[in-house]
């Protein structure tokens, strides 16, 4: 037992040491090895799942649009052959009515939609302002647009870990170091104003 514990060595573990999920090793002799389960937010996870469609805001609002207006289709023409009693070949009836009122849903708005997303890229790819953009993807101008707060940061924020103060741009106003004494009065003055958690700063 005394001569195991001399003999023994401590030897950390590295990138070197690490096996990933589905990796075939080929070597001879015996391993020591421990299993880590670290959740389904891995990368090997999250790659084992089916990819998510990405649509914008605007297509499932458009969506949720055309959902409503068709079950109030079915709902009018429903009434209206109510209003009849169901008489005769009511079902007949109703699918005219059906017919009649499909104008209600707004099927040209998709396309008139996607081809003005189209549009948009193409003024961004092409505009002088902001040279070598390159939007990939019809929904960028709708995401642009819908922007209400922009954060940057720079690599050395993340590795010195010391966040400097620059500027800070809203929708009206862009305050740096040097203005930012009206950026705390206009703070103070919007505090006292409403009672909330933020309403101490000011006293």
């Amino acid at each position: 037992m005394g001569r195991d514990v001399e003999t023994s060595q401590k030897e950390g573990l590295s990138l070197e040491n690490t096996l990933w999920a589905n990796t075939v090793l080929a070597s001879t002799g015996f391993i020591l090895g421990i299993v880590l389960y670290t959740g389904k937010e891995t990368r090997s996870a999250m790659n084992a799942r089916e990819p998510s469609t990405k649509m914008g805001k605007l297509d499932m609002e458009v969506n949720r649009l055309s959902k409503f207006l068709f079950f109030f289709m079915i709902c009018i023409s429903l009434g209206i052959v109510a209003l009849d009693e169901f008489k005769g070949f009511w079902i007949i009836k109703f699918f005219r009515f059906v017919l009649i009122l499909s104008y209600i849903i707004p099927i040209s708005l998709r396309v008139n939609l996607d081809m003005a997303k189209i549009f948009y890229s193409y003024c961004i790819y092409r505009d002088k302002e902001i040279d070598g953009t390159i939007p990939r993807n019809s929904t960028i101008p709708e995401e642009l647009g819908r922007i209400q707060y922009l954060l940057t940061d720079k690599t050395g924020t993340l590795t010195k870990n010391d966040m400097i103060f620059k500027k800070v741009a809203m929708e009206y106003a862009q305050f740096d170091l040097e203005n930012l004494p009206d950026l705390k009065a206009m703070l103070d003055e919007n505090c006292a104003r409403y009672e909330g958690p933020m309403g101490d700063l000011a006293s």
